[in-house]
């Protein structure tokens, strides 16, 4: 019996790997090591934001927190990258070179002077002496804070890994917002409720971009959209965006009361750990499955060359 037209004679392939291998390497990056250097990162970036709008606008216990939420943040990120690397020879190793094209050599040029800014800050924070350089080390630690917040999106986006290779217009915003509603949280953790009006609309902000950014990311993820919402990484963004969710809503109602504040800090502080450690082991899950590197790039190439239902009609 012979095909209608348009119709493939060839049946659809099964999409295994030669001799159970898989067709890209998974990230040898570690848990909980490279999950928590992109929260922290995040986190000291938009608390080094939060600082700086402080500062100008007179809200001295705000900056104190944000100043020194932003150099812990930053400090435990380079630790934290350096645990995974093995040796610290191997981080200052990437700085000897700054490779525009390479975002993880961008990367290490942001994080290493942010974080010797951010520390120059709290320190002058905290010992009260030399105000002035302390003050300018937190306003540059300011300018550089937008690119902390995303830059690791941008390394995990470029890596051949389909997980988040697919998503590399979303993940930017996604991992902005969720920076901005960390930082809002933890704020709203130890500042007090007088000063916390900018840190709550910070979170509630923060909290939007990163929902709609999610919601948009997983619309347009194709079949890699099912490894972000099935197993361990399903798990851990349901959570988040759970707490993300109350987190949001209770810092609108906290008002002054600092125990609604200082729940939906914790909230919103824990959502953004779990939104990090969700999309790196949703990422991992692709690069071993050999589907969610096939399928893609098929689709890809028939996008350009037209679909092979497509071609027979011509020939």
């Amino acid at each position: 019996m012979s095909p209608r037209r348009g119709e493939s004679i060839v049946p659809d392939a099964e999409f295994r790997s030669y001799y159970g291998r898989q067709i890209i390497k998974s990230p040898t990056w570690k848990v909980p090591d490279v999950p928590l250097y992109l929260f922290l990162g995040g986190l000291a970036g938009g608390s080094a934001a939060m600082a700086g709008l402080a500062d100008l606008t007179g809200r001295p216990a705000l900056r104190r927190t944000g100043r020194i939420a932003a150099a812990a943040g930053a400090g435990a990120s380079v630790l934290a990258l350096v645990h995974d690397l093995g040796r610290p020879l191997r981080f200052l190793n990437m700085l000897r070179v700054l490779k525009p094209t390479s975002p993880l050599s961008v990367g290490s040029w942001i994080l290493a002077p942010f974080s010797g800014l951010t520390a120059a800050a709290a320190a002058g924070e905290l010992s009260g002496l030399l105000p002035g350089p302390g003050r300018l080390a937190g306003a540059a630690a300011a300018v550089l804070a937008p690119a902390m917040t995303t830059y690791t999106a941008v390394l995990l986006a470029d890596t051949a890994v389909p997980g988040w290779h697919e998503v590399h217009r979303e993940l930017p915003f996604l991992f902005a917002g969720s920076a901005v509603s960390s930082a809002g949280g933890v704020a709203l953790l130890t500042t007090p409720v007088a000063e916390a009006g900018p840190a709550r609309r910070m979170a509630i902000t923060g909290a939007v971009v990163e929902l709609a950014a999610e919601h948009r990311m997983l619309r347009r993820a194709g079949l890699v959209a099912e490894a972000y919402d099935t197993g361990t990484p399903g798990r851990l963004l349901r959570a988040a965006r759970a707490l993300t969710w109350v987190g949001a809503a209770a810092s609108a109602l906290a008002g002054r009361n600092r125990t609604i504040a200082a729940a939906a800090g914790l909230c919103l502080a824990v959502g953004g750990a779990a939104t990090r450690f969700g999309i790196f082991e949703a990422g991992r899950v692709t690069a071993r499955d050999p589907r969610y590197t096939v399928i893609p790039q098929r689709e890809r190439l028939e996008g350009r060359t037209g679909s092979p239902a497509a071609r027979q009609d011509e020939e």
